[in-house]
C-alpha cells in the first residue's frame, strides 16, 4: 500500500537542519515497503486557501486526492492536526485506510495543552516594512515572534512560512481562517462509528498532548489501537527522535 503523510500541524512541517524533513525520514523508514507521498492541508504550505477549516472538509480533501491518484487502500500517517484528519477519514471511510498511524494526537480536545492559539496571535502581530531584504525581514520577524515564542527552533519553523509577494512579506498560510477556526482545530468531531483496522498511536514521552484519560476514547473509536511512547521526544517526535520515530513506523508496517 501507499503511505500518505499528513504532517500539517499548526502550519506545515519545518525544513530545518535540526529538524529533518518528513519525506526524507519516511524514505529511510519505508524504502522497500511501500511508496510514500505528502500532502499540505488546505490553508497550509502550497495548498489553496479556504474559509472552511473543519476536519470534515480536510478529510474530504484527502479522500478526493486518494481517489484521484488511485492510492487506496493506503496507510495514513498524520501528526497533530494531520493526525486528527487521518483519524476522521478512517472512521468515515475505513475501506480507504489499510492502517492508521496518529503521531502525538488523540480524538480528545487538547485546548489546554496546545500552543496553537499563541503561535497564531504572535504571527498575526508580526509587522515587517515593505521592500526589506529577505534576511532583514526574517531577522525582524524573528525578534517580534521571540516576545511570545522562546524556542528559536519553533520560531525558525514558523518563519519558513514568511514569503515575499510583490515586494511585501506575508505569511504563506491563511492565518485568518486558522484563527477563526481554532476551536474546531483543537477539538475532534463527535463520532459513533469505529475504525476496525490496525492503528498505532505514537506518543512523545515529554509531550502532554495525549493524556492517559484519553485512552478510553481512543479504544472506543479505534479498538485495535496500539500505544507506543518515544521516551525522550516531545510533540515533534519525528524531529526530536527521528531514528526512534522511523523504527516505530517500520515496525508497525512490517
Amino acid at each position: 500500500p501507499s503511505v500518505l503523510q499528513l504532517f500539517s500541524t499548526s502550519i506545515s512541517f519545518p525544513r530545518l537542519p535540526t529538524r529533518p524533513p518528513t519525506p526524507s525520514a519516511f524514505r529511510k523508514a519505508v524504502p522497500s515497503l511501500c511508496p510514500e507521498c505528502g500532502l499540505d492541508a488546505r490553508n497550509h504550505g502550497d495548498s489553496p486557501h479556504s474559509p472552511d477549516m473543519s476536519y470534515e472538509a480536510m478529510s474530504q480533501d484527502v479522500q478526493d486526492l486518494l481517489t484521484q491518484l488511485g492510492l487506496v487502500p493506503c496507510v495514513l500517517v498524520g501528526h497533530s492536526m494531520g493526525g486528527r484528519t487521518a483519524m476522521l477519514l478512517a472512521l468515515q471511510r475505513p475501506e480507504l485506510v489499510e492502517r492508521l498511524i496518529a503521531v502525538d494526537i488523540s480524538p480528545v480536545e487538547t485546548t489546554s495543552n496546545s500552543d496553537f492559539p499563541s503561535y497564531m496571535a504572535a504571527m498575526r502581530a508580526v509587522d515587517v516594512p515593505d521592500d526589506m531584504s529577505r534576511s532583514s525581514a526574517r531577522k525582524l520577524a524573528d525578534q517580534q515572534l521571540s516576545t511570545v515564542i522562546q524556542d528559536p527552533a519553533v520560531r525558525q519553523f514558523l518563519l519558513t512560512n514568511l514569503v515575499e509577494v510583490d515586494g511585501r512579506f506575508v505569511w504563506r498560510v491563511n492565518l485568518e481562517a486558522l484563527a477563526q477556526h481554532v476551536d474546531k482545530i483543537l477539538a475532534f468531531p463527535p463520532r459513533q462509528e469505529s475504525y476496525p483496522g490496525p492503528t498505532l498511536f505514537l506518543l512523545g514521552g515529554n509531550s502532554q498532548y495525549v493524556h492517559p484519560s484519553h485512552h478510553s476514547e481512543i479504544r472506543r473509536l479505534f479498538p485495535q489501537a496500539q500505544m507506543q511512547t518515544v521516551p525522550n521526544a516531545g510533540h515533534w517526535i519525528h524531529a526530536d527522535c527521528p531514528q526512534d520515530f522511523m523504527a516505530a513506523i517500520r515496525g508497525f508496517l512490517a
